[in-house]
């Protein structure tokens, strides 16, 4: 039995620590926190200065029994959990759980899982920081509150089923602030115009003129004063100039950085680059610092003069703006600075060779250029056009890397050549070209991540995490259009002659930006309304400092959250009883056939559209489509709603009709729902039209062959061709020609899934209707009817009995709703509001 026990959070981390510790040491992981609320009740007593009520998850029990076994064995039990807070709130969960006495446990944080770092985090140990701990408390309580009192107020308000936080909605009202402003947004056009020119050695260039034309008349009066001009150059100034590398990363930089080059998601740039650290090849990837220590500034020095030269090295220091940031963290950066790849996974490859680049470059010598401004004058008016052009004269860190941007307008300048004051120039042409102002931009992931650290809402750790639950949650989703066409005008001026063209580009496209929901959209207007405080980005920023100032062990956390919540739940109270029910409802105006009241409000089911009023007993509802919403639906539009469902007549003795539904217009014929390809207009649909999709649909779902008697059809989905039989999806990969599949084939592709299917079914209690699988990532799940639990990676399950895993998904169930007691004012009004808070909120699930 070895003499230390160092315990890790992952699995992957603890495989590469035990690679530089001796047989002394046994590395074993928590896989995360093994503690944590209750999920069946806010779990915080509000009257006893907010104590948690921390609990042993289910699918954490057997985890922390053998984490507990291998303590009592061991001389020495080193927590060696991450250096952040919430790694602080691990190490400390465990010292509880595990019963450790302090003078048997030690405290151990590195900053990259390398050899040299491991070994001097042993040779220097510390006690569990509490401020961390209680800074992490204070996030978890702040947030549970928050969430536990503000989603029943939305289900009693708004609508059943939803939720809210204190990050995750503000973030929501910076998305749903940004749509406002776009569609507010009224667009201008203007005249740009641009000349090319050609020197006397017939060396061609492109200038600018600095103003733009509002109208097209005035942009052809221009063009007409430059018939039969002479033009020459009047200024020409050089000027040195240099460009200097950006900082390291920072988890905020690197997450916009990797979105900008390799078009990773938030979320799976911190997926990659928690493999990348915990496989000891960066240092830790959730930091707000671009600061790199002494050792690899004199790493990165050594490594850019033996590959580039010492003209490329320039050591530099850098320090962040982020507020709040920790400047006793590293930004950042690879474990080896002379490792410039890795032979790994494909995507974790690219990031790697991304931070790689990023911290080389920083450490390198500016760019030096040469920037060339040229005036070019007319003899037939007083305006002139400008050319501006660079050439770089030494490379330094523009040899590794150039930091990417995010505005779509920005160009890059070229070369221009060689020219001299007074030399005469031909013009070859002259181009007015018709411009569009543009709304403010969607938010991506990345410049969310970036609007949110400059407001200093939310710290490293929280970015991907937040994105990804309002998301989840339905609030926001992520744009798919691909944009629509729009004409304008072009005029171009050759050889004294103005030619008129009508051109299109396309405008809108959204993919992959930000968009709010309907429902992302109410429940913030509803929130702003109601709960401004919590909704203020100085707020919310103000709260993150008290964190840090906790962390510091400037603030006691408890009397932080006394002032937090002794403002917050009268509120709560007050718009509880006295706000109105809020729907989102806009009215659009008359129906012009029956004259009642058209509006656009939130159903049950969705956005929808309704003729008539609350009141009115013969009110007709139409569902809003899919790209839709209420925010901006026109009278006209919500009109054509009620057109549909429209009846195409009869096709082989059944009804035809076109509809509309949640996933998009679609033709009915008998049992069959054949959805409209994208664009095509429900209304524009024809009886010729519906045959010729159901009879394309027929011909999709005809049987290609059959398996043991039943048939076999086959298609393709959003993954890929695939094959069904008995109601069972089955992919088909590159390995077979899906044009042309044998028998042979198919009957293998059917007959290796269901081998499949049996190989991963560990348990089936049939008459209980719960089954135990192996799922991805060699884990387990428990499934039954829609509760779905995973399990950890150290659960045996094939050891598991029926009577413990009904224990875990009765730990996992909702709570059943008890039909709540009246209360008279008075009675209520005696009621402490925290014992009330508690009580009400007992059987609100967990956020």
């Amino acid at each position: 039995m070895a003499k230390n026990l160092v315990i890790v959070e992952s699995p992957a981390k603890a495989k590469t620590i035990e690679k530089f510790l001796g047989k002394d040491y046994q590395v074993e992981s928590s896989f995360g926190h093994i503690a944590d609320l209750p999920s069946k009740e806010i779990g915080v007593d509000v009257e006893n200065n907010f104590k948690p009520k921390y609990e042993v998850s289910t699918d954490k029990k057997a985890v922390v029994k053998k984490l507990k076994d291998l303590a009592k064995k061991a001389d020495l039990v080193w927590l060696a959990s991450d250096e952040d807070r919430e790694g602080e709130a691990i190490a400390w969960h465990l010292a509880e759980e595990l019963n450790l006495k302090d003078e048997n446990t030690r405290r151990i944080v590195f900053h990259e899982i390398t050899k040299t770092a491991i070994n001097k985090a042993i040779d220097n140990p510390r006690k569990i920081d509490y401020n961390l701990v209680n800074a992490q408390q204070a996030r978890r309580v702040l947030d549970r509150l928050v969430g536990y009192e503000l989603s029943p107020i939305l289900w009693k308000k708004v609508r059943t089923g939803l939720s809210a936080g204190r990050v995750q909605s503000v973030s929501v009202r910076l998305i749903v602030e940004r749509e406002k402003e776009i569609n507010a947004f009224t667009t201008e056009s203007s005249f740009s115009i641009t000349a090319e020119f050609q020197t006397t050695k017939g060396k061609i260039f492109k200038a600018k003129l600095p103003k733009n034309f509002k109208t097209q008349q005035e942009a052809e009066s221009f063009l007409k004063q430059n018939i039969g001009a002479q033009f020459k150059v009047s200024a020409l100034e050089t000027k040195p100039t240099k460009k200097s590398p950006a900082a390291p990363f920072t988890t905020s930089t690197l997450q916009q950085e990797a979105a900008r080059k390799l078009y990773y998601s938030v979320g799976q740039t911190m997926m990659l680059a928690q493999r990348l650290y915990e496989s000891g090849l960066i240092t830790y990837m959730r930091t707000d610092s671009v600061n790199l220590s002494q050792e690899a500034m004199q790493a990165a020095e050594a490594e850019i003069i033996r590959s580039y030269g010492k003209e490329f090295s320039k050591p530099r220091v850098y320090t962040t703006k982020a507020k709040g940031a920790q400047e006793a963290h590293e930004a950042i950066r690879p474990t080896d600075m002379s490792k410039h790849s890795v032979s790994i996974d494909r995507d974790q490859a690219r990031l790697y060779d991304l931070i790689w680049k990023r911290t080389l470059a920083s450490q390198m010598s500016d760019a030096a250029l040469e920037r060339t401004n040229v005036t070019i004058v007319a003899d037939k008016h007083n305006d002139h056009f400008s050319a501006t052009g660079e050439v770089l004269l030494f490379e330094g860190f523009l040899k590794v890397y150039l930091e990417g941007h995010d505005d779509e307008d920005e160009e890059q300048e070229g070369m221009l050549p060689a020219l001299i004051v007074n030399e005469k120039l031909d013009n070859n042409a002259i181009i007015a070209t018709q411009r569009f102002s543009r709304p403010p931009a969607r938010y991506t992931e990345a410049s969310l991540v970036k609007k949110l650290e400059e407001l200093g809402i939310g710290r490293p750790s929280t970015y991907a995490p937040t994105i990804s639950t309002i998301i989840a949650r339905n609030y926001v989703e992520k744009g798919n259009a691909e944009g629509i066409e729009r004409n304008y005008e072009v005029m171009q001026l050759i050889d004294g002659v103005i030619k008129a063209s009508v051109q299109t580009e396309k405008v809108g496209a959204d993919k992959g930006k930000l968009i709010p929901t309907d429902i992302g959209i109410i429940v913030t207007d509803f929130l702003v309304k109601n709960f401004s405080a919590i909704l203020d980005y100085n707020f919310t920023a103000k709260v993150e400092e008290d964190f840090d100032a906790i962390a510091e062990g400037n603030e006691d956390w408890t009397k932080m959250m006394n002032d937090f919540y002794s403002h917050f739940h009268p509120v709560v109270l007050d718009v509880e009883k006295n706000a109105e029910r809020e729907s989102g409802e806009r009215i659009l105006g008359k129906d012009p056939k029956s004259g009642k009241p058209v509006l656009v409000r939130l159903g049950k089911f969705g956005p929808m559209a309704q003729i008539g009023d609350i009141e009115d007993e013969e009110k007709q509802y139409a569902s809003l489509r899919p790209d839709q919403n209420i925010g901006n639906i026109s009278l006209e539009e919500a009109l054509t709603l009620f057109l549909l469902p429209k009846n195409l007549g009869l096709y082989k003795d059944e009804e035809v009709e076109v509809n509309n539904g949640r996933f998009g217009p679609y033709v009915r014929f008998g049992k069959m729902f054949i959805s409209l390809p994208k664009g095509e207009e429900p209304l524009d649909v024809t009886l010729d039209r519906a045959i010729e999709l159901i009879k394309e649909k027929e011909k999709a779902d005809a049987p290609i062959a059959t398996y043991n008697s039943l048939p076999v059809q086959k298609g393709v989905g959003r993954f890929g061709p695939f094959i069904k039989w008995n109601n069972m999806f089955i992919n088909v990969n590159k390995k077979y020609n899906f044009d042309h599949l044998s028998q042979a084939d198919i009957n293998e592709l059917i007959e290796d899934k269901i081998q499949k299917e049996k190989d991963k079914v560990i348990h089936n209690w049939e008459e209980e209707g719960i089954r135990v699988e192996k799922a991805r990532w060699g884990r387990s799940v428990v499934l039954k009817g829609k509760i779905k639990i995973e399990l950890s990676k150290d659960v045996d399950a094939a050891a598991l009995d029926l009577e413990s895993v009904k224990k875990m998904i009765e730990a996992k169930e909702p709570a059943k709703k008890t039909a709540a007691k009246k209360t008279t004012t008075k009675t209520a009004a005696k009621k402490s509001p925290a014992k009330k808070a508690t009580a009400k909120k007992a059987t609100v699930k967990k956020k």
